[in-house]
């Protein structure tokens, strides 16, 4: 008799008969879902939809009186012990405050249980804010620092008002030089009576001050030293949990989060890492000997403030957190191949060259220089028609991005086309076909950007610490589902016009084909149709455009 796993839903006959299973696991980075996945997440979908007992505010109408939180879920294939074909269902961190749901795969482990040691913990660190709260909102200290603010005040106040008068007494002084009326021996007393004047007033206001500083020294220190201790004991407590997640592979060998981040960019575990949707349905999987045969994963709900998150999209799984653990999770599983890395067969066409400089037509999906893994790019084709003279990078478009690239061919050409960037003399712009259809017919977008630290090269929107990005836009027309956009770039950001275009506050339509941001496709549908400079050698006014293929 087969043993009742109620995490596992299996698939009817029917659909088995209409898909064969995936010959290779899921390349998880980078992936179209398998019908069988995809089937799968529709069934996810819809007891999400279906659920009434399902405490949780998604953004979706339902459960308004609590916070907003979509979700990234995933849906595992698996083989069970008997050969039977099902999937699993996963979501990445809690769901409506706990671990414990009937159709959801348990965490790798679990922090919420009443006899873990970080309820216990949580406890103290509750207490230390409990306790820092109090202090900083205690009567006596509030009133403190009130009087010391208002107290500085006065005595800048009345040093200054000292200054403005002796300042008055020296021209005075200055002109009595001039004319001799007042022997010189008499202004030097003077000039020191009010040096001595002016310090007496300084140290004297030092020393009121001081003694309010004493009595708020005396709180600030107790501050200080909760503040120090709840550093302290949440870092043990996060070295507590990082040390129980135990993560095992196809082999059944199991590598700590520490020994899995040792050796990443990271050098430790970041926060979070180990409770994406993937590691819990692979540990779930390798733990009960089932074979897991692909995966997906989507969002379910309203889209974040920062980041650019589409309901029911399916997207990759994060590489900053889940890249470490992946590589051991899956070793010794054949996966799909990674699709960056096929390589483009179709030629860069040579707009213009000359003895300076070079401009081309690169098409999607070719880099416009070697990555780690990929040499292939605009600058190796240049570099081996060259005969190994090697060009200077001016610019450079996304590796999904076609359309025009300028070159340069001495440090001096270089220097003069990329001071023409810097200054925003270069004229350029883009075409797009956006999912959609926009209402209004041009405008501007400015959404500062930084980089995803836990998703590169995903871009988020940050107005703390992101960069300046501006784009100004202009409709061109609608065509059956899709927009035709131009944009104007007016900054140069990391994915600028990707995000601008996908993010809520932007407008809200991803380009077509944008696996990242937005559904992919045969391809993403930007293009660098224009671009004007200045020649640096012949001083022309150069002007190129090329009409996309989409």
């Amino acid at each position: 008799m087969r043993r009742l796993d109620s995490k596992i839903t299996y698939f009817p006959e029917h659909i088995l008969r209409e898909h064969p299973l995936p010959e290779r696991f899921t390349f998880p980075f980078y992936y179209e879902p398998h019908p069988l996945t995809a089937y799968a997440a529709e069934q996810l979908m819809h007891r999400l939809e279906t659920d009434e007992s399902l405490e949780h505010n998604f953004g979706l109408g339902k459960h308004e009186h609590l916070p907003t939180i979509g979700k990234m879920f995933g849906v595992l294939l698996i083989k069970d012990l008997e050969g039977k074909i099902g999937f699993l269902s996963g979501v990445s961190g809690k769901l409506a405050g706990s671990n414990e749901h009937e159709f959801l795969v348990p965490p790798v482990f679990d922090m919420l249980t009443e006899e873990g040691f970080f309820l216990r913990e949580i406890v103290e660190i509750n207490a230390i804010n409990e306790e820092i709260e109090r202090l900083e909102n205690d009567p006596k200290f509030v009133q403190l620092l009130t009087e010391y603010e208002e107290l500085t005040d006065q005595e800048e106040k009345k040093i200054n008002t000292l200054k403005e008068t002796l300042r008055v007494r020296k021209a005075e002084r200055d002109r009595c030089r001039k004319t001799g009326e007042v022997p010189e021996e008499e202004l030097v007393k003077q000039s020191l009576s009010d040096k001595r004047l002016l310090n007496k007033e300084v140290r004297e206001s030092k020393e009121r001050l001081h003694l309010y500083k004493l009595q708020i020294a005396k709180t600030e220190d107790q501050l200080e030293d909760l503040r120090r201790k709840r550093k302290t004991r949440s870092a043990e407590i996060q070295a507590e949990l990082f040390s129980q997640y135990s993560f095992l592979n196809k082999e059944g060998k199991t590598k700590s989060l520490y020994d899995i981040f040792r050796n990443s960019p990271f050098g430790k575990p970041p926060a979070a890492a180990g409770e994406c949707a993937t590691p819990k349905l692979l540990q779930y999987a390798f733990l009960n000997g089932y074979e897991p045969l692909a995966m997906a994963e989507f969002w379910w709900g309203a889209s974040p403030k920062s980041e650019v998150r589409k309901h029911k999209h399916y997207y990759g799984a994060c590489r900053g957190k889940c890249e470490p653990i992946l590589g051991h999770m899956l070793e010794g599983i054949e996966l799909d191949p990674n699709p960056l890395l096929d390589s483009v067969e179709k030629d860069i066409e040579i707009i213009y060259e000359d003895d300076y400089l070079a401009v081309v037509n690169k098409p999607s999906g070719l880099l416009s220089v070697p990555g780690i893994q990929i040499y292939d790019s605009v600058y190796s084709r240049l570099q081996a028609r060259w005969d190994h003279e090697a060009p200077l990078v001016v610019h450079r478009l996304d590796q999904d991005t076609s359309g025009i690239l300028v070159m340069a061919r001495n440090k001096n050409v270089h220097k003069h086309l990329q001071s023409q960037f810097i200054r925003k003399t270069v004229i350029k712009h883009y075409i797009a076909l956006l999912e959609g259809h926009l209402k209004e017919d041009k405008g501007e977008i400015h959404l500062p950007l930084r980089v995803d630290l836990d998703d590169r090269p995903r871009q988020m929107v940050c107005y703390e610490h992101g960069k300046k990005a501006h784009t100004i836009w202009e409709k061109i027309g609608i065509e059956g589902p899709y927009t035709r956009v131009k944009f104007f770039p007016v900054t140069g950001r990391t994915h600028q016009l990707r995000m601008h275009a996908a993010h809520h506050e932007g407008l809200n339509a991803p380009i077509k084909g944008d696996d990242m941001y937005g559904k992919a496709a045969e391809r993403l549908c930007l293009h660098a149709a224009y671009l004007e400079f200045l020649h640096p050698v012949k001083k022309e006014r150069m002007s190129f455009e090329v009409k996309p293929e989409f």
